[in-house]
């Protein structure tokens, strides 16, 4: 088996492993809509590596949509150090992991249940494990299931679960809609940044790699980042865009790329620190979507993502884009991105 079978095939079924989490929402949109974010003091969302930083997006859009506070934090923090975290009140804890089985996350959940903090929703890819029977609400997306050790397909699916519980929660018809067309985009972006990714991931001249993204794009800017570190072994990090201009352009050289997830919105700001960074000689390449101000105009790389969507639900559709660079990254250095170096599915604590 070649390496990366697995990984390769997890990232290009991810249209269908959305398709398949969509229904399963669906069906379970009665009971999220038992969860109002008014009667919570605070939203919580928790997870451990790639699910902390799918809290930490899942957390932004949800208090963007619902206007409810809403924060995140990882799980060993919310076991180990609750006085930073609850600030007392009744809380919603809204608890991802793969597995289901991930020690701290479970740790976390039991102190928030034993102390009686609040309600409890768990979102994972396997039933029948500890996670998936804590919660008051379970919801349990199969189609994000991995052989893989590094999450592609099952942090998209989870982030699309929890897409839909900040959907529900703020009443947009709208928005739970255009959720059922992501699905037939993803398709079109895994085809259109193929050979993006694949020059991209195979040019050996790069040595690093810096992931930007601002409001609910950070948390996906990190897992990307995240993503280049475990797959490929490469000088990965990730930033909010603007604080990238406050020290860390300093590591910018013509070895460097700077990969940003820029908004629409916010396209014109988010651009300028791109321009400034080709202008200090690195390389840039500018992930936007097609109604997004074509800024700066002299990129390396430049990839227009379909923008038939609103962008509080199209954010999701970087993650191919990124991921699948950090695949061919890996292969470019004969590495397995379906066996990472030092990596488990499952940490015991």
């Amino acid at each position: 088996m070649e390496n990366g079978t697995f990984t390769l095939q997890e990232i290009l079924s991810q249209p269908q492993a959305w398709a398949s989490a969509l229904d399963v929402l669906k069906a379970s949109q009665a009971d999220i809509r038992r969860f109002q974010p008014g009667e919570y003091t605070q939203i919580l969302f928790t997870g451990c590596g790639s699910t902390y930083y799918l809290a930490l997006s899942a957390a932004a859009l949800t208090q963007e949509l619902t206007g409810a506070p809403a924060r995140a934090f990882p799980a060993s923090e919310l076991w180990l150090n609750p006085d930073i975290v609850y600030t007392g009140g009744k809380t919603l804890l809204v608890a991802v992991s793969r597995s289901g089985e991930t020690s701290e996350t479970l740790h976390a959940c039991r102190a928030f249940l034993d102390q009686k903090r609040g309600d409890l929703i768990t979102l994972s890819c396997y039933p029948q494990t500890p996670l998936a029977g804590m919660g008051t609400l379970n919801l349990v997306l199969p189609s994000g299931q991995e052989q893989s050790v590094a999450q592609t397909r099952a942090f998209s699916t989870l982030y699309l679960g929890t897409m839909a519980l900040a959907c529900e929660w703020s009443g947009r018809a709208d928005l739970l809609d255009a959720l059922t067309r992501l699905p037939e985009a993803s398709a079109q972006v895994l085809e259109n940044s193929a050979g993006l990714a694949g020059e991209l991931g195979q040019d050996a001249s790069l040595d690093r790699f810096y992931w930007l993204g601002s409001g609910t794009r950070y948390g996906l800017a990190c897992e990307l980042s995240l993503k280049m570190k475990e797959m490929s072994l490469s000088h990965s990090e990730p930033f909010h865009f603007l604080e990238f201009r406050h020290g860390p352009k300093s590591m910018i050289t013509d070895s460097a790329v700077v990969i940003g997830l820029r908004s629409t919105r916010n396209g014109q700001a988010e651009g300028s620190v791109l321009e400034d960074m080709l202008a200090l000689g690195g390389r840039v390449v500018d992930l936007a979507f097609a109604d997004a101000p074509l800024f700066p105009e002299k990129a390396t790389y430049r990839l227009a993502l379909p923008a038939p969507l609103s962008e509080a639900i199209r954010n999701i559709l970087y993650l191919p884009v990124g991921q699948r660079i950090a695949f061919e990254r890996a292969l470019s250095k004969g590495l397995n991105p379906d066996r990472p170096t030092h990596l488990d599915t499952v940490v015991k604590l």
